[in-house]
């Protein structure tokens, strides 16, 4: 029933279809644990794939992987699909690639220190304001002299610069502090310590490989295993937030399509936006805005529709709220939002189903013609396709043997960089210093040389000027005798005795 007329999610008072054409203008998928958003987000990706759009999404449970093999028929299963008219309701296996940032469960993705930037980095390492000063000079003076910095052992190395430099740089840029710099370097080991260092690095993600389609034209599901990475939430969201600004500024601008290019799903969406500087909410605003014209549909997964700032949530046209439970005043308070939130239907009191929704049924509204959002609807939400659970180790490995990825992001890549580059220009001017000290050297003992020489020189000069004296002064003596003598004589005078 998925086709570019639209996408099949189950049957409210009719059946419910969400608009390939309105589908990049975003959504929303919330509800209270085991409520059914994972079947959902299952059965909206299946939809996607179906019309030919590539999907990326978390695998935050480790439950999606069943997406790339068959269901089973039971009765449970075609029950329901009997019940809300899913007349050509069959298994399917759809075509999946398994990433992994630590690369154990599927492909490496990495990216490299200079294209995540000093805004999501410093996000990362929850930076104050003063260590995010000193990072952005980092970032700048690489850019100048040319210093690519790929990995964190080039971004240690240039911090090492930084510091090392420290009084010529504070006077052009602004104070920069042993202090501030020694911060930054102890995060950056406990980011190491956690795996970051398998997300930073060469060869770099390229996108159009998030963007394909298989020999059949089904959109290919790019499954990013996440059990691992949410025990650093931090680089989960920041990852995921890096990924957005890529195909934001990368993708071109194609206006209104059939179908998006890519769909993105942003699982346990609430840890995006925990202790965000307002900077950064800002871009994220920013990118939500904007990237709809780039083709792409971005998909929040969350709990609690209060988890999505009022200006994020405005934005997500298509939404399904699964069930809601009010046992806090701040649960009331998300129930009466998420009434408010809805194109009203004058059946339903929505303030109060929403609380007494089963497993597997959602309010529904979505986009329709010239992007009005639908009346809501009390939904029955349509069976998967695909299995419902993880793949079996075996069938994830026949899957990741088949990938079209293979070889191309498995081998890491060090090639000459910020590192290298300033360990070479270290030894080159500790060489240039090693020379200059030798001349130095050189010209001492030569001085030295040249002073002792002067030194016998004037010893000599000196012990010769001596006894010309004493023979001069004998001579003078003895002329004054004689000349004594002679006068007497001349004179008629007498010598005493």
């Amino acid at each position: 029933m998925d086709s570019l007329d639209g996408i099949f999610i189950g049957k409210g008072e009719t059946q419910v279809f969400l608009t390939p054409k309105l589908a990049n203008r975003h959504g929303l998928v919330a509800g209270a644990t085991g409520t059914g958003k994972t079947v959902t987000l299952q059965i909206l990706a299946e939809g996607f794939s179906q019309i030919g759009v590539p999907v990326f999404m978390a695998d935050v449970k480790g439950d999606l992987s069943g997406i790339s093999q068959a269901g089973s028929l039971n009765e449970r299963l075609t029950g329901r699909a009997s019940q809300i008219g899913y007349d050509n309701y069959q298994p399917k296996a759809f075509p999946v690639v398994f990433w992994d940032l630590y690369g154990e469960k599927g492909h490496p993705i990495r990216t490299t220190i200079s294209d995540m930037g000093p805004l999501l980095l410093a996000r990362l390492l929850d930076l104050n304001e003063t260590q995010e000063g000193v990072l952005n000079i980092a970032f700048h003076m690489a850019d100048e002299q040319g210093l690519h910095l790929l990995d964190l052992k080039d971004l240690r190395a240039m911090l090492q610069h930084v510091a090392e430099n420290a009084k010529e740089i504070t006077l052009e840029y602004g104070n920069v502090s042993a202090q501030s710099v020694g911060a930054i370097q102890r995060r950056l080991l406990v980011l190491q310590e956690q795996g970051g260092e398998h997300f930073f690095g060469e060869p770099a993600l390229d996108l159009s490989d998030l963007m394909r389609r298989d020999f059949s034209g089904h959109g290919v599901m790019s499954l990013l295993a996440a059990e691992k990475l949410m025990a650093n939430p931090r680089l989960y969201t920041t990852f995921l937030l890096w990924l957005l600004s890529e195909l934001f500024e990368e993708l071109p601008e194609v206006g209104d399509l059939d179908k998006p290019k890519l769909v993105f799903f942003f699982d346990e969406a609430h840890l995006l936006f925990n202790d965000a500087p307002k900077a950064l909410l800002e871009k994220i605003e920013q990118v939500m805005r904007l990237i709809r014209s780039k083709g792409v549909g971005i998909y929040f997964v969350t709990q609690n529709p209060l988890d999505i700032p009022d200006s994020v949530l405005g934005q997500l046209g298509n939404r399904v709220q699964h069930a809601l439970r009010a046992f806090t005043p701040r649960d009331q308070k998300a129930v009466n939002a998420a009434a408010d939130t809805f194109r009203q239907n004058p059946n339903l009191d929505v303030a109060t189903v929403i609380t007494q929704l089963g497993v597997g049924e959602a309010l529904v509204s979505v986009l329709e013609k010239k992007g009005v959002p639908s009346i809501v609807q009390k939904t029955l939400i349509r069976p998967p396709s695909s299995r419902l659970g993880p793949a079996a180790d075996s069938e994830r490995k026949q899957v990741f043997s088949n990938s079209p990825m293979s070889g191309k992001y498995d081998g890491l890549i060090d090639r000459e960089s910020a590192y290298e580059m300033l360990k070479k220009r270290a030894d080159r001017e500790a060489e240039l210093e090693a020379a200059a000290q030798e001349e130095r050297e050189k010209q001492r003992e030569k001085d030295m040389r040249e002073r002792e020489k002067a030194a016998k020189s004037r010893s000599s000069s000196r012990r010769q000027s001596s006894t010309e004296s004493f023979f001069k002064s004998f001579a003078r003596s003895l002329g004054t005798a004689l000349g004594r003598q002679i006068q007497r004589s001349l004179f008629g005078t007498r010598s005493r005795r």
